[in-house]
């Protein structure tokens, strides 16, 4: 029987993260998904499943490395090969600079860049023997430019899109895809419905981003052939001002 083919998907909400299990799913892939909640990941599971689709949840503190540690080995042993490895932590968050604390600024910190670091590790360590896999970051507008009480989340996104770099630089001669996907957009979420209203009225000109096409762009980029590897790409709606 053929060794199982899994995903991990570091981060996997209700739109962006969810949406790249499915897809995967989908294709054959084991999906391998994780929240510090791991109550919440019952109702992805389940629709991964009712499709058809093989899908486990995992509890996991993604900023602890024992834990990731133990997620990536326990993958290895019960499920499959790890091929793809998406790290799809958000953090998003706004504190004017004489707000923000120490703790806030570590904290978003170890969610936005650590927890990447750690999950990018882990995973190079099982691929790079079998010299394939694809390891994915998410990053968003903050990546590539700050702004007002945006210190912490722009830091540690810089942080994470440079870690992206390192990581290409070193592992793509060992045949591994590592790239770093900015989505600066807001999102089709519920979030973006309760709190941004008018801009959730976009939705029907295609002005938010649907969580369904970015798990295509994923897809995408872990189908290419490896002498035409994308490092960095965008997304963002046509009405998005940039």
């Amino acid at each position: 029987m053929p060794e199982k083919k899994a995903i991990l998907v570091v981060g996997a909400g209700d739109a962006t993260g969810g949406a790249i299990a499915r897809r995967f799913a989908r294709e054959g892939y084991v999906a391998c998904v994780t929240r510090r909640d791991v109550d919440k990941l019952a109702p992805l599971v389940e629709q991964i499943r009712a499709e058809g689709g093989e899908a486990h949840a995992f509890g996991c503190d993604a900023r602890k490395e024992e834990e990731t540690v133990a997620m990536i080995e326990r993958i290895e042993r019960d499920i499959g090969q790890l091929e793809v490895a998406v790290f799809n932590i958000g953090a998003n968050v706004n504190f004017p600079i004489l707000e923000t604390t120490s703790r806030v600024y570590f904290k978003v910190w170890e969610m936005a860049c650590f927890a990447g670091f750690l999950m990018g590790r882990e995973a190079a360590r099982v691929m790079v023997p079998r010299q394939r896999g694809s390891i994915f970051f998410t990053g968003a507008t903050a990546s590539t430019r700050g702004r007002e009480g945006m210190s912490a989340f722009s830091g540690a996104k810089h942080a994470l899109r440079a870690l992206a770099q390192s990581m290409a630089r070193e592992l793509g001669p060992k045949n591994l895809h590592v790239a770093h996907l900015i989505i600066d957009a807001a999102i089709d979420t519920a979030f973006i419905r309760d709190n941004f209203p008018d801009r959730y009225a976009t939705r029907t000109q295609d002005g938010i981003v649907n969580p369904e096409h970015i798990a295509d762009t994923y897809w995408m980029l872990h189908q290419q052939p490896r002498d035409a590897w994308t490092h960095e790409l965008d997304l963002r709606p046509w009405i998005e001002h940039w």
